[in-house]
């Protein structure tokens, strides 16, 4: 019975054959025996997913249902959703990995027994690892009328899904946060587990879910903790939790790791860390956790918080603090005096508690308008901070220049409080179209006030396309520079990357602390020298164009040959055809599909995950299938064994069948194209398997593929050219008007 609660889509399916979603339209309409929908709508059905496996193995169609793929569809299958799913799943999953005996004790037997003696068994786990705050964590202030739940009583958990997008956390696969944070009033869609008259003040993140609650969760319980015994328990969570937000992209917003890593870095070693909006956790994350550390959650959504709890206690042998409720309103800390606070604060807010907190103590450096959301977070971040403590918080680059904001970063100032600003890439996180700020501060002590603050200027490490910044160089360019700025209090100028500014200079009519505009002019890189360099590359480069040019072609007729289809050829073993975006790994690169359009190296990541990536071998065929345009690119040597990117296909050929060339080549055709297109919403959806090639012999493919590389190459050499040219303009631009280049 508890298999058939869980239910999976067409999508989900076709996931589970391997095969396309066409293909399970088409086993609905040829077979009478296929499972009919139970849920869903009637654009989008949903299947009971054990009559659905148990269809595929009688059809031959499957042997065994890969366990991943089990365990995922059992999650976003769950009648209470994904997000409670999850939450069970953490909680057993601790279970295993702090006390594998036990999990085995109970796990015995019926799914009734199961689900009847897991609550116990996870109380006492959750107890351990989320117990009491510290000494001097929860005193009672004003800014936290109730008292928080007693130290004895067990960690929330919520065991119900919340609104949608109705948090901010910091993923990803790295760590995310959710998109918009409404405040939710008492009472109103509060989970289960989660006191309605408390749902915006402060509780405990985590509790064991009743037996009712779980028992809808056991076959999910039981394969998770299969998957376990292969992954390991954290891995199987990290898994889990990354395809979950993977598949609802529109409801998160990434915060990739190499930016957590380069916050944690720059607050340097700490005892104790707060993260006041912590989401999923990836800034909590990237602090190499010990044992005698404590980490401290917030976050006013309490399904986030319960998840960052459960992956921060898989993740470290730090002790785990996190409280649900809404951090600037109902502080879960008011005591804490951290060493370190990291933040990742929701952008833009209105709905602050602007009105409700004007009196709050925690405004030592002026009251915040109410456009200045992220101030709020500023000054609440110093508040929690001990002496001499940092503070790293990620900002928009507006709240640098902002005028409703001059006379508190003008305090910030003075006080010493404010210490570097560090201007990110374009592209570094969302929104990807700005160069966010990391601001560093520090709680300002007996010790006088610094008199230079650093500003650095990154913005050089951008990456064309949509793949991230060089995260490598950010790293080491940022750190350099802070590491040296805070030892001695100044820094020599770095042109065009670094420099200490003396406050006084800052502190005029503006306090505009935006980096690029105190910074000295890079080195002339683009100086007279440089561009005779960059000309003369241009013109080998057109001459190889002229080189490279095709000789007309004769006149002839068309040739009608036989076609065949890239679906025909898959299936008559002739080419391997995958899709892209399956799995990432942080050590490989990706290929995306704008690297494909424009011709570039990889540049691309992929969410976390233990599941294989498709990577790319010299000879394989990759496809766009969105945009309509008709470019396909040959991976070579430079390319092969990068992962594949989403919204690609690879077509592998079999070298005693096909010339890849020719397959390119053919696939590049607009009649074909347009021929196996297809309009999805205001997109056009490429069918690779509909694309046609001619039946020809291997001899006279390498004929025609010798053809289409030598085009290749031209339009390489094309492409390489037009970049040069960009290049030389722009440094005679630069050149003319910074003095490096003179008129003559």
């Amino acid at each position: 019975m508890q298999d058939n609660a869980t239910e999976v889509t067409a999508a989900g399916i076709a996931r589970l054959a391997g095969v396309g979603r066409a293909a399970v339209s088409n086993w609905r309409r040829r077979h009478a025996d296929f499972p009919k929908p139970v849920g869903g709508t009637e654009t989008s059905p949903s299947f009971a997913l054990a009559a659905v496996e148990a269809w595929l193995r009688g059809q031959g169609k499957l042997a065994e249902v890969p366990l991943r793929e089990r365990v995922w569809q059992r999650l976003a299958g769950h009648p209470e959703g994904p997000v409670t799913a999850l939450v069970h799943a953490g909680c057993a999953l601790l279970l295993i990995h702090e006390r594998p005996t036990l999990w085995l004790d109970v796990s015995a037997g019926s799914d009734e027994r199961l689900a009847a003696m897991l609550p116990e068994a996870m109380t006492g786990v959750l107890g351990a690892r989320f117990g009491a705050p510290s000494a001097g964590s929860w005193p009672q202030s004003p800014q936290s009328p109730q008292s928080p739940q007693s130290p004895t009583t067990a960690p929330s958990v919520p065991a119900g899904p919340s609104a949608a997008g109705g948090a901010h956390s910091a993923p990803a696969a790295g760590g995310l946060h959710a998109v918009n944070r409404p405040h939710r009033p008492p009472g109103v869609n509060s989970p289960v587990g989660v006191n309605p008259q408390r749902a915006v003040n402060t509780t405990l993140a985590v509790h064991a879910p009743t037996a009712p609650q779980l028992l809808p969760s056991v076959p999910l319980l039981r394969g998770a903790a299969e998957l376990a015994a292969e992954l390991g328990a954290r891995q199987t969570f990290e898994f889990l939790l990354g395809r979950h937000l993977d598949a609802n992209p529109r409801q998160y917003t990434l915060t990739p790791a190499g930016l957590a890593g380069l916050m944690a870095d720059l607050a340097g070693p700490a005892l104790s860390v707060l993260d006041p909006a912590c989401g999923t956790g990836a800034l909590l994350r990237a602090v190499p956790g010990r044992p005698g550390q404590e980490l401290h959650a917030q976050d006013s959504a309490p399904d986030l918080t319960a998840l960052t709890a459960l992956r921060l206690a898989l993740h470290t042998r730090a002790a785990v603090r996190a409280a649900a409720g809404d951090t600037l309103r109902a502080d879960a800390y008011p005591g804490l005096r951290a060493d370190a606070v990291l933040c990742h604060p929701p952008f833009n807010e209105r709905n602050w508690g602007h009105d409700e907190l004007a009196y709050d103590a925690r405004w030592e450096y002026g009251f915040p308008a109410r456009t200045e959301s992220e101030l709020a977070w500023v000054q609440h971040a110093l508040a929690r901070l001990r002496e001499g403590g940092t503070a790293v918080l990620l900002m928009p680059p507006a709240a640098a220049s902002r005028r409703s904001g001059r006379r508190i970063r003008a305090d910030l100032l003075r006080r010493g409080a404010l210490r570097a600003v560090v201007a990110l890439p374009v592209g570094a996180a969302p929104p990807y179209n700005i160069p966010l700020h990391v601001w560093v501060l520090r709680r300002p002590g007996a010790a006088p006030a610094q008199p230079e603050v650093l500003l650095v200027d990154t913005g050089r490490f951008a990456a064309e396309g949509r793949g991230g910044p060089d995260w490598q160089a950010v790293r080491d360019t940022v750190l350099d520079a802070w590491r040296a700025f805070d030892r001695a209090g100044r820094l020599d100028e770095r042109p065009g990357s670094a420099r200490s500014v003396p406050v006084i200079e800052l502190l005029d009519d503006d306090v505009d602390l935006a980096p690029a505009r105190h910074l000295p002019p890079p080195a002339a890189a683009d100086g007279a020298e440089q561009l005779v360099a960059v000309r003369d590359r241009l013109g080998e480069t057109l001459r190889l164009t002229s080189d490279l040019t095709p000789p007309p072609a004769e006149s002839a007729h068309p040739v009608r040959r036989p076609l065949t289809t890239v679906g025909e050829l898959a299936r008559g073993g002739a080419l391997l055809l995958r899709t892209g975006g399956s799995g990432g790994n942080a050590r490989v690169p990706v290929l995306t599909d704008t690297d494909v359009l424009a011709g570039t190296a990889p540049s691309g990541t992929l969410p976390e995950s233990d599941e294989e990536a498709v990577l790319t071998a010299a000879g394989d065929v990759v496809v766009p299938v969105l945009g309509g345009g008709s470019v396909v690119r040959v991976i070579d040597d430079t390319t092969a064994g990068a992962a594949l990117g989403r919204h690609l296909v690879l077509l592998r050929p079999d070298p005693a069948a096909l010339d890849p060339w020719f397959l390119a080549g053919f696939l590049r055709g607009t009649a074909n194209n347009r021929q196996a297109s297809s309009y999805v919403s205001a997109a056009t959806r490429l069918d690779v398997r509909r694309l046609q090639l001619p039946r020809v012999p291997l001899g006279e493919q390498r004929r025609y593929g010798a053809r289409f590389r030598e085009l290749d190459e031209f339009e390489r050499a094309l492409r390489y050219a037009g970049r040069l040219g960009e290049q030389l303009v722009r440094g005679m631009y630069d050149g003319l008007t910074d003095g490096t280049v003179t008129p003559d």
